[in-house]
C-alpha cells in the first residue's frame, strides 16, 4: 500500500524576471513501511522534496498525497496539524532545546501529537535511559541525535523524515543512529526516508531514488539491502 504519492509535482521561486526551479515534474510513490534513500548532490531539489513531504513547504503545482490526503491543499492551520500527527522530522544538527533534559526534550511531543509514544521507553529502546536526567551539552553527538530521533519516534508518526541524520557523525556513530531507523522501519512498520550525498547509506535502502536537476531520474528496488554493518564507511 502506499504511503505517499506525487504527481506532477513543481516547485518554482521567482527571482525577477527569472524563474527558478528547485523540482520539475515529480512522480513518485513509497510503499508504507520502507526504508527510501533519495540520493543526489547539494542542490539537486532533495531537500525541497522532503520539505513538501513534511508540509513545511508546498508544491507551486502538482499533488502530493500522504495517507490518502492531498496535503498541496492544506492551509497552514492544517499542515501544522499533518506535522504533528503524521511526520517525524531528524536532521543532521540535533535542534534540542538546550535548557531541557533529554527526558523534557523528548516528552514535549505529548503537548503536540495525541497518540505519542512514552518518552521514556523510547530512550530506553535508543539505548539512552541512563541519560534522562542529563542535558544535551553533556551528552556527543551521536547520543544527542538518538534524542532527536527518539523525539521523532515518541510522535508515534507514520513517516520520519530524515536529512544528512549521519552527516555531523562518525563512521561508527552513524551505524549506531542507521540501524536504529531501520528498526523503525522493520519492526514498528515507520515508513523512513532519508534525503544524503552519501552513497554508501543507499545500500542499505529497499528503495533508492535519484535526484538530480530538480528532477527524479531513477527509482530503483533493491530486494537485498545490506545492513550498517555490511556497508564499507
Amino acid at each position: 500500500m502506499n504511503i505517499i504519492e506525487m504527481k506532477n509535482v513543481l516547485k518554482a521561486y521567482k527571482s525577477g524576471d527569472n524563474t527558478l526551479y528547485a523540482l520539475r515534474d515529480v512522480n513518485l510513490e513509497i510503499e508504507e513501511g520502507k526504508f527510501v534513500v533519495i540520493l543526489g548532490p547539494s542542490g539537486a531539489g532533495k531537500s525541497t522534496l522532503l520539505n513538501i513531504l513534511g508540509g513545511l513547504d508546498q508544491s507551486t503545482e502538482g499533488k502530493t498525497i500522504v495517507d490518502n490526503k492531498d496535503i498541496s491543499t492544506l492551509n497552514n492551520n492544517e499542515l501544522a496539524e499533518y506535522r504533528a500527527n503524521k511526520v517525524g522530522f531528524i536532521f543532521q544538527f540535533y535542534n534540542l532545546i538546550p535548557t531541557l533534559t533529554v527526558y523534557e526534550n523528548v516528552a514535549l511531543v505529548n503537548q503536540i501529537s495525541p497518540n505519542h509514544l512514552d518518552a521514556k521507553e523510547i530512550l530506553n529502546e535508543v539505548g539512552l535511559g541512563k541519560h534522562l536526567n542529563h542535558f544535551p551539552s553533556q551528552l556527543s553527538g551521536g547520543e544527542q541525535q538518538r534524542v532527536s530521533i527518539a523525539r521523532a519516534v515518541a510522535k508515534n508518526p507514520k513517516i520520519i523524515l530524515c536529512d544528512e541524520p549521519t552527516g555531523a557523525l562518525d563512521s561508527e556513530t552513524g551505524v549506531l543512529v542507521l540501524n536504529l531507523l531501520l528498526k523503525m522501519a522493520k519492526e514498528h512498520g515507520k515508513t523512513i526516508i532519508i534525503v544524503t550525498h552519501n552513497q554508501n547509506i543507499a545500500k542499505m535502502a529497499d528503495v533508492v531514488i535519484k535526484v538530480r536537476s530538480g528532477k527524479i531520474r531513477s527509482i530503483e528496488k533493491q530486494e537485498n539491502p545490506l545492513s550498517a554493518e555490511e556497508v564499507e564507511w
